[in-house]
């Protein structure tokens, strides 16, 4: 059997080098600043890239490098990009997460990112400084596989492809967002006042606003068309940058095939319409085999909150048909399920596993486990979540910047607990320890080291509340090994993991009082975020960080420094 390991060897060698001879070099050239924008027919500063929010649709092949020069025009802030779902192997300081990987980019300055995008898919990018994410920094990255086929090669036909970036739309600043989460007496941030669908929506109260504050005769909020040919088969690229909102995802009248999860390839199963959490993206099939003689809504409706915000809308249109691209469906638009019924949205996360022909097995055990209670708590008066009793905060030295400089004085050198004493804890009950500490320690994990982390959601401050968190990690893809609701038992669920064929994803959905199980290896030198991908949820302290094979970094560009301990660095 000595032959079959030379043999894949070669054979991954020469893929390699194909890849490598076709590999492009693709350059941006953005400049970011404040501008008045008008998404939802409301005229307010948005953050922008080139002027407009989202900003441009990266596209590029597997095996490319990205070169995306930064400037930072926003005069009065910092900012950091993050790119969602780019594993930045052997380039963690371009992951852009700021406090993690690299000190912001101050107003004024320009900081180039230089990344390889190494897998085919569909992903995003964001900011990743305060919450700017939700004042409109964010767009799509799409990453076609290499040709001539090989390993990656798409399992599915289709003959064109729409691309649909989801997000929710506040008017109030994000500056008065974040002051009210840090207040005392606390002030949230409220439901957005519109659902955004390639960064369009409409305001429903717009006669009541003030004169010149909404003109729903703008172009720039009026509804996006997605136009399709009879008979064809299209690709939906399908990416949620939502700051708060569940989403629940539907096109009136077409049942959708979900072929693609965060990059990776799906068993295909059919759906009416898809739960999408914020920072996930899929890819689904429609066939445009409808009566082309009208139109038909493309929906976005809030899920797993009390909802406060109306349906967003976008039309999809037939070529050829008698109706008017511009021209309302003539029907309601849909508002999809219950916005409460987390059975429904449980199974179709069961539902959503590896392709056949596609499947990594995970490592068939774990060489440790951390075990994670996620909580609303109390600090002096403050309101934050916490894990374990620990609220995470973001240290004013870059961990990875620090580790590397030997400046560990930078944080705090205590590992963060674990575990918890889940064996008699109720999940369905308001935490009895409303307290918790601030900490900035991080975990270290031993290179190359299988870790599993299991989620385990709980109630609220208030009684009878628990929320659906999306959970994000970054510099890594992990497999989904099982979903479950009520108390995790480390005695007993384990036995029940899907070790067959788990998705790999890099954002996964904790459902209220559940619990989600994942595993990964930590062979990605670097220090890595992994957090709630509610933008409040995460200034809030929900959130950790992982280091695993920091000594293996290359030197690390003076670009990434002038912060904290580093202060003169640049």
């Amino acid at each position: 059997m000595g032959w079959r390991p030379r043999l894949l060897c070669c054979l991954f060698l020469s893929l390699t080098l194909a890849g490598l001879a076709r590999a492009a070099t693709v350059h941006q050239e953005w400049e970011i600043s404040y501008q008045f924008k008008s998404p939802d027919c409301v005229r307010k500063l948005a953050v922008t890239i080139n002027g407009q929010t989202p900003g441009p649709t990266i596209r590029a092949t597997q095996g490319d490098t990205m070169v995306v020069r930064v400037k930072n025009s926003l005069l009065t802030e910092n900012v950091a990009i993050h790119w969602h779902g780019i594993r930045q192997i052997g380039t963690p300081w371009a992951d852009g997460t700021e406090g993690v990987t690299q000190c912001p980019i101050l107003p004024g300055d320009t900081f180039t990112y230089t990344f390889v995008v190494d897998r085919p898919g569909t992903y995003m990018y964001h900011a990743h400084y305060g919450m700017q994410r939700s004042a409109g920094l964010n767009g799509l990255i799409v990453v076609a596989a290499a040709p001539g086929g090989g390993p990656d090669a798409e399992p599915f036909r289709y003959d064109g492809e729409h691309h649909v970036l989801l997000n929710d739309w506040w008017h109030k600043s994000t500056y008065e967002q974040a002051t009210g989460l840090a207040s005392v007496p606390f002030g949230w941030v409220g439901e957005p006042q519109s659902l955004l669908i390639n960064g369009r929506g409409r305001f429903v109260n717009c006669s009541s606003m003030a004169a010149g504050a909404c003109n729903a005769t703008l172009p720039e909020c009026a509804a996006p068309v997605f136009a399709v040919v009879p008979g064809k088969t299209y690709r939906f690229r399908i990416a949620s940058v939502t700051s708060l909102s569940a989403l629940n995802f539907e096109i009136e009248g077409h049942e959708m095939t979900v072929v693609e999860a965060d990059g990776h390839y799906v068993k295909p199963f059919v759906v009416k319409n898809l739960n999408i959490y914020s920072g996930e993206t899929y890819s689904v099939l429609i066939k445009a085999d409808q009566n082309p003689n009208r139109n038909y809504w493309l929906a976005s409706n809030v899920v797993s909150r009390e909802p406060g915000t109306p349906t967003g809308t976008a039309v999809l249109s037939y070529y050829g048909g008698r109706s008017s691209p511009r021209k309302p469906p003539p029907t309601t638009p849909p508002t999809g399920p219950a916005w409460n019924d987390t059975t429904y949205r449980f199974r179709q996360s069961v539902a959503t596993v590896a392709h056949p022909a596609h499947v990594q097995t995970p490592p068939p055990r774990a060489d440790r486990v951390i075990l994670l209670l996620n909580t609303q708590n109390k600090i002096d008066g403050h309101i934050k979540w916490a894990l374990n009793n620990v609220s995470f905060t973001l240290p004013h030295t870059p961990y990875l910047v620090a580790m590397k400089s030997g400046l560990l004085g930078a944080f705090d050198q205590r590992p963060p607990p674990e575990t918890y004493a889940h064996q008699g804890y109720d999940v369905y009950a308001p935490p009895p320890n409303p307290n918790a500490t601030v900490s900035d320690g991080l975990y270290r994990l031993r290179f190359g080291s299988v870790v599993d982390v299991v989620l385990q959601n709980a109630n609220m401050l208030a009684a009878n509340k628990s929320e659906t968190h999306p959970w994000h990690l970054h510099g890594h893809d992990f497999w989904v090994l099982g979903y479950g609701i009520g108390r995790f038992d480390p005695a007993v669920h384990p036995a029940s993991y899907n070790l067959k064929d788990p998705i790999l994803k890099n954002t996964v959905a904790v459902h209220p009082y559940g619990w989600t199980a994942l595993r990964f290896k930590a062979d990605n030198p670097g220090v890595w975020a992994f957090h709630c991908h509610i933008e409040s949820h995460f200034f809030m302290g929900m959130g950790i960080a992982f280091e695993e094979g920091v000594e293996r970094v290359a030197q690390l560009p003076q670009q990434i420094m002038g912060c904290g301990k580093t202060k003169g660095g640049h």
